[in-house]
């Protein structure tokens, strides 16, 4: 492989590209500098690790995976706690597959139902029982012992907005993409 121009890094790229990509016209890459590196390299682990960290906790703690615990709080904050599941898959970013089976192991649990929207019988709606209320109110004070431990108290209030700002900018970017 090419070597990344002096003082510019890779990103992890070790190998070059197979033949067949390259007869198209190249163009350089636009390499990270050390410090571009650093940065990328930190916010993605911080991503893999306190994803990780956070599910781990609650389930150790409360029995409730992140997600899981997301889809609850979703749903608990929907007039009459109910939201259409395919509303409530874009919502947490979970396809549609992933929230079925989640409503399931809910209702197997007695944390949650299903029914046809009224509106609309091509959709089905989730809904949090009284008993998934009480689950989740249960374990909220957990979530969030959990999330100040991790995030919050760990920050100055500085930090903190910036943190919000910077988050909302990526979250922009990707959810403009096509």
């Amino acid at each position: 492989m090419d070597e990344a121009p002096a003082g510019e890094a890779t990103a992890g790229v070790s190998e070059a590209a197979p033949a067949s990509e390259a007869a198209a016209p190249a163009r350089e890459p636009r390499w990270l500098d050390a410090e571009q590196l650093q940065a990328w390299r930190a916010f993605s682990a911080m991503m893999v690790i306190l994803s990780a960290e956070l599910d781990a906790q609650m389930q150790r703690r409360e029995g409730l995976n992140e997600f899981e615990y997301n889809v609850m709080a979703g749903l608990s904050e929907a007039p009459g706690r109910t939201v259409r599941i395919s509303q409530l898959a874009a919502a947490t970013n979970g396809s549609l597959s992933r929230l079925s089976h989640l409503i399931s192991r809910l209702e197997a649990r007695g944390w949650a139902r299903r029914e046809p929207n009224a509106e609309d019988r091509r959709y089905t709606n989730a809904i949090l029982t009284d008993a998934g209320y009480a689950k989740l109110a249960g374990a909220a004070p957990q979530q969030l012992e959990i999330v100040r431990d991790l995030v919050i108290d760990v920050l100055t209030p500085d930090e903190l907005r910036q943190l919000g700002q910077v988050s909302q900018l990526l979250i922009d970017r990707v959810q403009a993409r096509p």
